[in-house]
């Protein structure tokens, strides 16, 4: 008998949006395994941390945070190898994952490397993407719109291709693409429909319309929203900025 792998997702950053069952599995764990940077404290951690029970193994998953790439392979093989040791004496393994574990989370890494061999349980959690859609109040799709998940990372003509072809738009991992991103939705005559969503549901959040960002460079965890159906939108006069 070997011990269950259990990809554990932990929603935007609120504590309290943290479902029901991952609450149960991170508050009975025995080992809990999540990805942290080399420098400073793991975001995945800080979630769960008010709910790890005492005496719980920790395997953190070190990432270096570099804009250069670096080996990541070897990082999950090392750590896939690590939690395969304690699954195979019948040990249940937690491993989080910040917003969803297979919506761009780094849980699936470690699940290509261990599924195969070891049973899995998949808990879903709240994605930056429905934050985000929540903080700026307005509804990601309705009706049959079709909506386009695009990562900043591709190239300008990447992205006003996917942009074109969508009636709604989510353009994440914006930080150090802030600025032309900005010029390219200017371009395409897009900036007024487009909301902009930083460190959603944390104490920290920032949420305004595009055009007021006046930054050319935004923090690592920050979303574009652009409603192409809208002729003029705007944030609800509740929204604080």
């Amino acid at each position: 008998m070997t011990g269950t792998l259990y990809g554990v997702g932990l929603g935007p950053g609120d504590p309290e949006l943290l479902t029901l069952r991952a609450h149960r599995l991170i508050s009975t764990a025995r080992v809990i395994s999540y990805p942290a940077p080399d420098t400073g404290p793991s975001f995945a951690r800080a979630i769960a941390a008010p709910y790890f029970p005492d005496g719980v193994r920790e395997i953190p998953i070190v990432i270096p945070m570099r804009e250069s790439r670096f080996p990541a392979k070897e990082i999950y093989d090392r750590a896939a190898q690590e939690i395969a040791e304690l699954l195979d004496t019948g040990t249940d393994v937690i491993s989080l994952c910040e917003g969803d574990p297979f919506f761009y989370g780094s849980y699936m890494y470690v699940f290509e490397r261990l599924s195969a061999r070891y049973p899995t349980v998949i808990v879903p959690g709240v994605t930056s993407l429905t934050a985000c859609a929540a903080a700026l109040r307005r509804p990601l799709t309705g009706r049959t719109d079709v909506l386009t998940v695009i990562p900043a990372t591709l190239s300008d003509a990447e992205i006003r291709a996917r942009i074109e072809a969508a009636q709604s738009v989510a353009i994440m991992k914006v930080g150090r693409h802030v600025g032309r991103l900005r010029a390219l939705l200017d371009d395409l005559g897009l900036t007024h429909r487009a909301g902009y969503v930083e460190r959603a549901s944390l104490p920290d959040e920032r949420v305004m319309p595009l055009a007021a960002l006046a930054a050319e460079r935004a923090p690592y965890f920050s979303m574009i929203l652009i409603y192409k159906g809208d002729e003029a939108w705007t944030l609800p006069p509740s929204s604080s900025f």
